[in-house]
């Protein structure tokens, strides 16, 4: 029999994942291989996923946003290979890209049934190394300098949600950040030197709830994909927001859209890092060189 361990969090979306998560009780009660796995603390959800592959279970579902998914993936990805579990999500978040990415239902009952009967898709992972042997894994986007300050904002917008709270979060990066520091960029495929404004790092197409950053990213293409855009006005950055909403920002001279297998990145002033949404530097980061690299096929996910 398929083991299956739950990992809920109940404060997803502002807390009203626990509205969500109750609607479920009807699907989840109908199996008696579930383990129900709450979440008690920050990181928490890597715990609870890495505990799970090595009791043995079949799957791990994410029960909560975005943040969750990372975690549980960080989770997975700190054992073997022929150790992980598959994944599964159930969107009950505030922005949901993963599951929107890999093509999990938007319906969290749906996504639920699919848990449990759902066909699997390998994806590939990123994997981020600091000059201080940090590692961390993300599954969907990595933001650096701008990207990353948007993250930190919408942590601080509590009257939104969404969407809208990201938006209005990429509002104010504009208004009170406008940072372009010089770095240093190689791939396997070139060599980058610019002032760059924002570098945003993508395995799918979409974060922030409904921008499509890296348009041409696909999640199990072998390849990580970048959007970069140079230093420009504030005005120019105002101009480009619907652009991103609609993907269509690269046809504009100051962004560049590419992809890799690798990256090294060294940057003349410290830089504020986030992946998939969850800080992995903040704006008093002293961080100023990292390393990136793709893990193909690195897990299985129910869709």
């Amino acid at each position: 029999m398929t083991r299956i361990r739950l990992i809920f969090n109940a404060h997803a979306d502002r807390g009203r994942a626990w509205d969500i998560a109750s609607s479920l009780q009807s699907v989840i009660t109908q199996h008696s291989n579930v383990d129900w796995a709450p979440t008690e603390y920050p990181a928490h959800a890597t715990d609870l996923a890495e505990e799970a592959a090595r009791q043995g279970f079949d799957v791990v579902a994410a029960l909560g946003g975005d943040g969750t998914v990372h975690e549980v993936t960080n989770g997975l990805m700190r054992v073997p290979p022929n150790r992980r579990p598959k994944m599964a999500a159930v969107p009950i978040g505030s922005g949901n890209d993963f599951c929107s990415n890999v093509g999990i239902q938007a319906d969290p009952e749906v996504a639920m049934q699919r848990v449990f009967a759902g066909e699997t898709r390998a994806i590939d992972i990123g994997k981020l190394s600091d000059a201080d042997g940090r590692v961390v894994y993300w599954d969907n986007t990595m933001g650096i300098g701008f990207d990353a300050t948007v993250t930190h904002y919408s942590y601080q917008i509590t009257r939104l949600q969404g969407f809208s709270m990201y938006l209005w979060a990429v509002i104010q990066t504009i208004l009170r950040n406008h940072n372009a520091p010089r770095m240093r960029i190689v791939t396997d495929e070139e060599t980058i030197e610019k002032e760059v404004l924002m570098l945003a790092l993508c395995n799918g197409p979409r974060e922030g709830g409904g921008f499509f950053v890296a348009p041409e990213a696909k999640p199990d293409d072998g390849l990580l994909h970048y959007a970069m855009i140079e230093r420009v006005s504030r005005l120019m950055m105002f101009r480009l927001i619907p652009e991103v909403m609609k993907g269509t920002h690269g046809r504009f001279k100051p962004v560049h859209l590419g992809s890799f297998r690798r990256m090294q990145l060294s940057s003349e002033a410290p830089l504020p890092i986030h992946t998939d949404g969850e800080m992995f530097a903040g704006l008093t980061s002293k961080v100023r060189d990292i390393e990136v690299e793709i893990m193909p096929a690195a897990l299985r996910v129910i869709v």
